[in-house]
């Protein structure tokens, strides 16, 4: 997931470079960045449902060898065309992975102690965004635009190589694609029990799965948050330096700042839910609670943003406005992986992301055509829908989710 944030970051890093490179308008640099998930969605759901019968191994080693190979030709030349097809190309090898790759952990441990590993692959959007933050500007600065996106797609062909060797799926995983001790562990009475072979007449249809609440009130808590992903990895570079006046270097810092602090507020979130769920408190709270308050406190602060006066305020509520809105993919993942049966988890999880993608598609096209009508002040239009996204994505939080519910509705 790193190195996934990092070839998704590296457009809005160099967005000026690649603007005045390429000649772009602001509305075309958009349409070039949301060009990355029209794919992207369809991909997530198709390898999602194929996660249930294919070992996710293979599926994440597949999409990190495509990702690298898509930014190949970027890398040499090319202009507008290219990029859009490069970017295309790359959406839909690195849509499905952020499920795949959770159903790959989650496999390895129970529902109660879920939490912790769900978050540390969230993690890794932060931690890509951090690491690349600071090494792709230098890159940029200094060997140009080009050089930086081809760094990336080294850097994720070594991970192919080190993946084949050390990949694999856990005691958990469905007893369709592995084993319960294929991967060399014992899984024990727990593992065994919910890894059990489903005949497939009485499996949990997708429909019945994707109509719960719990369903659709974590896929909308989700969407909010993929708004904020896709707004601060394409247009909030700009908008720091353009929109509020930063130096190239000002803005990184509070990039890493927003990163950072989503990455402290997810490893916060795993540990107060799985301490909530030790005690005895139902998921509808434990998960949905939690993730449902952090969103509103991000929407309020994103909702305050454009009336603070310029300074450290500013400041304060953008990184909290988008710091803390993060959070809501790990619980929105061990939600879903609570509600849905072991061999139906991988189809659950790939729809759901799907659907939560199409932010991706709309934000960047939507805020680079406020920027070209409204200049500066389109920014400004950008963080007071992005306040309204994460208030409905949060109530919805607050009144969807409960899995133990909607788990005994579905057995």
């Amino acid at each position: 997931m790193m190195i996934n944030f990092a070839d998704k970051s590296v457009l809005g890093l160099a967005a000026e470079e690649i603007r005045q490179d390429l000649g772009l308008s602001a509305s075309a640099f958009g349409l070039a960045s949301s060009a990355f998930f029209l794919l992207f969605s369809i991909s997530g759901a198709a390898v999602g449902l194929l996660a249930d019968r294919i070992r996710p191994k293979w599926l994440l080693l597949a999409m990190a060898v495509l990702w690298s190979l898509s930014q190949a030709p970027l890398a040499v030349g090319g202009g507008l065309a290219v990029l859009i097809t490069s970017r295309v190309l790359l959406g839909a090898a690195e849509g499905p992975a952020f499920p795949v790759a959770q159903q790959a952990t989650l496999s390895w441990f129970p529902n109660h102690r879920r939490n912790l590993p769900g978050a540390l692959i969230v993690l890794g959007i932060t931690l890509g965004v951090l690491v690349a933050a600071p090494v792709l500007t230098w890159v940029i600065q200094h060997h140009g635009w080009r050089s930086a996106v081809a760094a990336v797609a080294l850097v994720g062909v070594v991970w192919a190589l080190l993946w084949i060797p050390f990949g694999g799926e856990g005691p958990y995983a469905a007893a369709d694609t592995t084993s319960p001790t294929a991967s060399g562990e014992k899984g024990g009475e727990g593992a065994a029990a919910e890894t059990a072979p489903v005949p497939a007449g009485q499996r949990t249809p997708y429909r019945r799965i994707l109509a719960t609440r719990t369903w659709i009130g974590a896929t909308a808590a989700y969407f909010g948050t993929y708004w904020v992903i896709a707004f601060a990895l394409v247009w909030l570079p700009s908008y720091l330096r353009d929109g509020l006046g930063y130096t190239s270097a000002g803005a990184t810092q509070v990039l890493m700042l927003v990163w950072g602090l989503g990455g402290v507020v997810v490893l916060g979130q795993a540990g107060l839910t799985g301490w909530l769920l030790r005690r005895g408190t139902a998921s509808r709270w434990a998960r949905g609670g939690v993730g449902g308050v952090l969103l509103l406190i991000g929407a309020g602060s994103c909702l305050a943003l454009p009336l603070a006066p310029a300074g450290a305020l500013t400041a304060a509520l953008l990184v909290a406005g988008f710091g803390l809105a993060g959070a809501m993919s790990s619980v929105a993942v061990t939600t879903v992986t609570e509600l849905a049966p072991v061999d139906r988890r991988g189809g659950a999880l790939g729809i759901m992301n799907a659907v939560v993608t199409t932010a991706g598609l709309l934000a960047p096209t939507l805020i680079g055509h406020l920027v070209d009508t409204r200049g500066a002040q389109g920014y400004q239009y950008a963080v007071l829908i992005t306040g309204a996204v994460l208030l409905l994505s949060g109530a919805a939080a607050l009144t969807l989710i409960d899995p133990d519910r909607d788990a005994r509705r579905l057995s």
